[in-house]
């Protein structure tokens, strides 16, 4: 019973995804993100049929698990971009520098603010690292790791659907900074985002995720640890 509940979960959550991808392409509003909308789609639904989230996870498990060689996938536009990356490998390195920093010091002060308890901050911490990282990051550190990836997916989200604005308001086109910006601060949810400009930022954009997830991964449990 359980394989068909599975093979129910997974084949609902692609059609909607391809139903709202389909939606997005027609509008092309940075509200209709389809990673956003399907999300939006599934918790409603999960809600109003009653299932539990664990029931729907028998099918979502298998779907979760593709992010890994979805991640490895992301060095095809790498290699074909591996001039344009040596080329601007000190803007990159100094935008990188310049993300991580504030995200890391945007957090400390976020949680010294609300006053968070220590788990919840460990768990707050790592949202702007991809899920797998940001889950083994609040583990060691005492977090919630079922909750930091929710938190991850969140700022993802943000991301994708305020970054684009941002960028378009400040002028920034050049795919050298678009790519940085939705991969150091938007992760998996912002490469993808950045695919649809074009592979010079998605080649941007994945290197700058996983940089910044090595970076995150060394230096936040320190930080957890001597600030918190």
């Amino acid at each position: 019973m359980s394989l068909w509940i599975s093979i129910l979960f997974i084949f609902t959550t692609f059609v909607i995804f391809l139903g709202m991808r389909q939606l997005y392409q027609l509008v092309r509003s940075p509200l209709l993100n389809p990673v956003a909308t399907t999300t939006l789609l599934l918790i409603l639904l999960l809600v109003f049929s009653n299932v539990s989230y664990d029931t729907y996870m028998l099918g979502g498990w298998w779907i979760q698990e593709l992010l890994g060689p979805a991640v490895v996938a992301l060095a095809y536009p790498l290699y074909y971009q591996r001039k344009k990356i040596y080329i601007y490998r000190f803007p990159l390195f100094a935008g990188l520098f310049s993300g991580i920093m504030m995200g890391i010091i945007s957090g400390l002060l976020y949680v010294k603010v609300a006053a968070l308890s220590p788990a919840y901050s460990a768990t707050f911490l790592p949202k702007s690292v991809t899920s797998p990282i940001a889950m083994d990051i609040a583990a060691i550190t005492g977090g919630i790791p079922s909750l930091a990836a929710a938190l991850v997916i969140l700022s993802g989200i943000i991301g994708a659907l305020i970054g684009p604005v941002l960028m378009k308001y400040f002028k920034i086109s050049h795919y050298l900074g678009v790519g940085v910006a939705l991969g150091c601060a938007a992760h998996g949810i912002g490469t993808a985002k950045a695919m649809e400009y074009g592979e010079e930022e998605a080649a941007f954009s994945s290197i700058s995720m996983t940089i910044s997830a090595l970076v995150y991964a060394l230096v936040l449990p320190f930080c957890i640890h001597y600030f918190l």
